[in-house]
């Protein structure tokens, strides 16, 4: 059982701030930027920033979804997202770049073992970073636009 991992980046010509409070709303910016593989989406506690718990149903392929609960957490410029229900967890980290800001998404999670885990860590991330530069693109358009 070893770690997976998919990370993705984009660049937002917008004040590194102006990104991290997009990034850390979950009430009015999140569900406009989410891709159509997200469902049932829904605030669950808070909304903005650390403290918030949201919950959405992940469809990664045809054949494998996961519900997802997400405890938010915020580190420096990371917007930390822990799943209560398996091992995953997201980064969402903003830094300065030229005269905007990048956005970094990471997703990490135990991964299983044996041959089903080979899959997982060759496959998975591919399938995931295509799903986070759709999310990234769209909190480009949101915040840019």
């Amino acid at each position: 059982m070893g770690q997976v991992s998919a990370s993705s980046t984009v660049l937002i010509n917008a004040e590194p701030d102006t990104v991290f409070a997009a990034v850390a709303d979950y009430n009015e910016v999140r569900p406009k930027i989410l891709s159509p593989q997200y469902s049932e989406y829904k605030v669950l506690q808070g909304g903005v920033g650390a403290g918030t718990v949201a919950t959405w149903k992940l469809q990664a392929t045809k054949s494998r979804s996961r519900t997802v609960q997400a405890s938010v957490d915020v580190a420096g410029h990371t917007v930390i997202e822990k799943d209560a229900n398996s091992s995953m967890v997201t980064n969402w980290t903003v830094a300065p770049a030229g005269p905007g800001a990048s956005v970094t998404v990471k997703t990490s999670w135990k991964g299983a073992g044996g041959i089903g885990g080979f899959f997982e860590k060759t496959f998975a991330p591919l399938g995931l970073k295509k799903i986070q530069a759709e999310v990234l693109e769209n909190l480009k358009k949101q915040v840019e636009g």
